[in-house]
């Protein structure tokens, strides 16, 4: 099938989707259709994009057929295609996990169309190629997150709610001022003709766009210091959504530091900025996670610390430091989704998710424990498992470059995480309850769909490591093409573009 199709399909599908599931809002049978439907068919869109894109190089559209830069591009190169086919494999695993979860059937039938819109504004921030439309695709994401972020209504949902709203509120007026400044310096967003542009600026100007953009995306991505509201905002949420949120949304802004960094602010050799970002979001996500006493707080202050690997590889600016970022991109995509679904079934079971009040789960609901370790010891980086690989990359790119500070921080801040995931077994599943307890009559029933989303993902955890060669190979690949900007510019601006 042809790119001009395949490229725009997963953004059309999902609003489309969207579209029938708000038309069927007193069906919740057919919303569940539909929204498996739609998924699954993005889902194979984006293999086939993975697949085109692997053999041919990067594929490339414009829209209403006005070449770049005059109209809207998209673009997908082997690095937007990866990450677009594991975010669609997530959200359709999420979307499986809600169908069985204990909500009230009226939220349910507003949750349906509201996650395809923001499946729309995933997509779109991954095929978009010109800083504006990201913006646009940024928002389409976030304007569904702030409802879904609130879904139900609770005290705890509004209060930590509004701090998620007013953040990417102001992230998002940042991101405006800097789409203003880099057009009046520049006259494009087009990224392919910014690529050229920006290298004929002053040295000043084009590095005070670039921490502009740092900040901007760094918001999104929790980066230090800019995480503060991540570790209050995610927990209150439904589990469906904060799994969604933890494994993706959080991603997608690193693919945009990823992105700009590479593209529009190449640097020569290791950007001592980022890897001081990198190290400090390590050391301060772990640490916060090791003081906490709830489940679900604990894995969102790790969702901080892991993101500081990712900005790691990145800041070795390297063929193999950003092949490292990439590939611990897709592990940690799927198994920071797969624990907070588990976290979500302790709660089914318990009736909390506080490790003071659950205890003996190994023996009262050991299918719950055997979900949780896998994705937990690969979270610690244990062999066998994919977080092993993805901390053995990025340790070797970084002592290839003689960066042995951000090394020891890196294997420092593995061994705390492998301690908090130890904190989490002795008292959830090993210990005993230090308050109120599980009920007499035992734990709760999880609902199989619940059980059969969360298998999925922890075997596609499992998938990952067992096929690490040839993941590893493709991220390289992607690394490779992020680094040689000129293929990407040349993909894109036709010949003779006025740079």
């Amino acid at each position: 099938m042809s790119t001009d199709v395949l490229i725009p399909a997963p953004v059309a599908l999902s609003l489309l989707g969207a579209g029938l599931s708000l038309l069927a809002h007193r069906h919740l049978r057919l919303q569940r259709v539909i929204g498996v439907t739609t998924l699954g068919a993005v889902l194979a869109v984006a293999v086939a994009l993975l697949l085109q894109v692997r053999d041919d190089g990067t594929a490339v559209t414009y829209l209403g057929d006005w070449p770049a830069p005059f109209g809207i591009t998209l673009v997908v190169d082997l690095f937007s295609a990866i990450m677009l086919t594991i975010s669609s494999s997530m959200l359709l695993a999420v979307f499986v996990y809600a169908m069985g979860s204990p909500a009230p059937d009226d939220r349910k039938r507003f949750f349906h169309p509201v996650y395809l819109v923001l499946s729309a504004g995933v997509s779109a921030s991954f095929v978009t190629g010109d800083l504006f439309n990201l913006f646009v695709a940024f928002e389409i994401m976030l304007i569904a997150s702030y409802v879904l972020v609130t879904l139900g209504g609770t005290r705890d949902q509004v209060r930590t709610g509004m701090t998620y709203v007013v953040i990417n509120l102001v992230a998002s007026a940042l991101f405006v001022a800097g789409l203003a400044l880099t057009y009046a310096a520049t006259g494009t967003v087009n990224m392919a003709q910014l690529a050229q542009r920006l290298d004929e600026l002053p040295t000043g100007i084009t590095t005070a766009l670039g921490l502009l953009f740092v900040v901007v995306f760094g918001i999104k991505a929790a980066i230090f210091p800019l995480f503060f509201w991540l570790p209050d905002s995610y927990p209150a949420a439904p589990t469906p959504i904060t799994a969604i949120f933890a494994g993706l949304l959080t991603k997608v802004g690193v693919y945009a530091i990823i992105r700009t960094q590479t593209l529009l602010f190449p640097s020569d050799g290791p950007s001592t900025l980022l890897l001081w970002i990198a190290g400090l979001t390590m050391l301060v996500g772990v640490l916060g996670a090791i003081a906490q006493s709830d489940m679900k707080r604990i894995l969102s202050f790790h969702i901080v610390s892991q993101i500081g690997y990712m900005i790691f590889g990145l800041a070795l600016f390297s063929v193999a430091g950003i092949a490292g970022a990439i590939f611990y991109i897709v592990h940690h995509i799927v198994v920071k989704t797969g624990l907070f679904l588990v976290a979500g079934m302790v709660e089914v079971s318990a009736g909390s998710a506080a490790i003071k009040r659950v205890g003996g789960l190994l023996h009262k609901a050991p299918v719950v424990a055997v979900l949780f370790a896998v994705p937990a010891l690969s979270l610690a980086g244990m062999p066998p498992f994919s977080g092993f690989v993805a901390k053995l990359s990025l340790v070797e790119a970084g002592v290839g470059l003689e960066q042995w500070t951000i090394v020891a921080v890196s294997l420092l801040v593995s061994a705390l995480t492998l301690f908090s995931m130890t904190k989490i077994w002795g008292g959830i599943f090993w210990g005993t309850p230090q308050g109120p307890a599980l009920p007499a009559e035992g734990p709760a029933r999880v609902p199989a769909a619940m059980i059969g989303a969360t298998a999925a993902v922890a075997a596609m955890s499992i998938a990952i490591a067992l096929a690490a060669g040839p993941i590893v190979d493709l991220a390289t690949d992607a690394g490779e093409s992020l680094v040689d900007r000129d293929g990407y510019v040349a993909a894109v601006l036709p010949e003779g573009t006025t740079p």
